[in-house]
């Protein structure tokens, strides 16, 4: 999950010289190839793409220091861009060496560096990068940036997206359909993402996987609901019988919806939108059930496939278009289906921070006559008396309640039903959970 791996503390150079000097030679390798990363994202790539190709170009050496250069620096876009471009006096730089400073300026804030050593090793990796040339432009704005703190501080405050790290357009959409919770919603978008964890009900419960992690100084407490949450996030190969498939990292919120689809054994179910594999792992840890997964992508596919293959489990995988039944359905009803369907993902933006900067507000309507098609296909395929979950990881109305209401509308044999329990349709993101939507529909003919 993004944010796991974490950027060695301030102090974790001093033992000796020798140790000093190669970790600020990482600093400096580290921002040369998180400037790389970022002006490519900036660009249009995806963050997880980019950061996997360019931190193997630089070297396994850099990659915690890389990752968290990036994934902060993508949290706090908003602030770091509005800085540069408040203290720039020659126009916008170079696309590569602005995003150097974006990077650099998201370490002197993060607290892990000495100030002293983020702008040399700034300078030294403006260099490195072929921008000899803009060394002192660099230098001149990092230490313009700590001896104007308060000031810059005053200018960032009046500037709505300086200030809560989203595009404007977010903004607004959230303050006019969460009027109460905008803000905190957008606070959870600039945190780190808490680590949670399933355990394979097949092999164990929480409470001895619990006691398991205390014996490996691992701390961690059961949420409501049976998810694992960690007081801090680790790597997964410190956690016990992870490659045996007796836990699986998942976000306590995505671990409500399969418990939502009441599932009984010897059901045909369905899950239309299945990669990384997640819920289709946890239907089938849940319950003895046939199981057809989908994705459109093959390469997602194969890590549905690899992730099923870990915990010992097994499905029907397929890469097929969910609107297409022709295409891969074998004329048989299905008893329960999930429709994860493609959105935002917003509500896990803190996850994927350049979504935040990569979506554009035309998105979410797009979105909106894709995930109706969806629905409508999928509703086809459901028997008589069967249910179907309408999931998203979205906290926009138009993507989760909109959507629902219109299917309803013109779906005579659709009902709404309540979720169980003091489940939420839409779940805000917070410190234990990510942001879903739950929709349960039941086919009444």
């Amino acid at each position: 999950a993004p944010g796991v791996a974490a950027s060695p503390p301030a102090n974790s150079c001093a033992d000796s010289r020798s140790l000093r000097a190669s970790c600020l030679q990482s600093l400096a390798e580290s921002l040369r190839a998180a400037a790389a990363v970022v002006a490519q994202v900036t660009a249009g790539r995806s963050l997880s793409a980019t950061l996997e190709r360019v931190s193997e170009e630089f070297g396994g050496g850099v990659r915690p220091a890389l990752t968290d250069l990036c994934y902060g620096t993508l949290r706090c876009y908003g602030r770091v861009q509005a800085t540069v471009r408040v203290l720039s006096r020659r126009g916008a730089p170079d696309s590569l060496v602005e995003a150097l400073l974006w990077c650099a300026l998201y370490a002197l804030e993060s607290g892990r560096y000495a100030d002293y050593t983020v702008v040399d090793q700034a300078v030294r990796a403006c260099a490195a990068l072929g921008h000899a040339r803009s060394t002192g432009y660099v230098n001149a704005l990092l230490r313009a940036r700590l001896r104007s703190r308060r000031s810059i501080e005053a200018r960032l405050a009046s500037d709505p997206v300086a200030r809560y790290q989203h595009p404007a357009w977010w903004i607004a959409r959230l303050r006019a359909s969460h009027p109460q919770q905008w803000d905190c919603i957008l606070a959870a978008g600039n945190s780190r993402p808490p680590m949670c964890l399933r355990v394979n009900a097949r092999r164990s419960s929480a409470a001895r996987y619990v006691e398991r992690l205390a014996t490996q100084a691992i701390g961690a407490r059961i949420l409501e609901g049976g998810a694992v949450l960690l007081q801090r996030p680790v790597p997964v190969e410190r956690l016990p019988g992870f490659a045996e498939g007796e836990v699986s990292v998942q976000d306590a919120g995505a671990q409500q919806a399969v418990p939502l689809l009441d599932l009984r054994a010897g059901q045909r179910v369905l899950d239309a939108c299945a990669a990384p594999g997640g819920k289709s792992a946890h239907i089938l840890e849940t319950a003895h059930v046939a199981l057809t997964a989908l994705d459109l992508d093959a390469s997602r596919c194969a890590a549905v496939v690899r992730n099923l293959q870990r915990l010992r489990l097994t499905a029907e995988v397929s890469a097929a278009d969910c609107t297409i039944p022709g295409s891969w359905w074998d004329g048989r009803a299905y008893e329960r289906i999930l429709a994860d369907v493609p959105c935002s993902a917003s509500g896990v933006a803190r996850r994927h921070p350049d979504i935040k900067w990569l979506r554009r507000e035309a998105d979410i309507a797009a979105n909106g006559v894709r995930q109706a098609r969806i629905l409508d296909a999928l509703w086809r395929l459901l028997t008589p008396g069967g249910k179907l979950l309408y999931v998203t990881c979205s906290v926009f109305p138009e993507e989760n309640g909109f959507i629902v209401d219109a299917f309803l509308a013109r779906t005579p044999a659709a009902r709404l039903l309540a979720l169980p329990g003091a489940a939420a349709a839409q779940l805000l993101p917070d410190a234990e959970h990510d942001g879903f939507y739950f929709a349960l529909l039941e086919k009444t003919a």
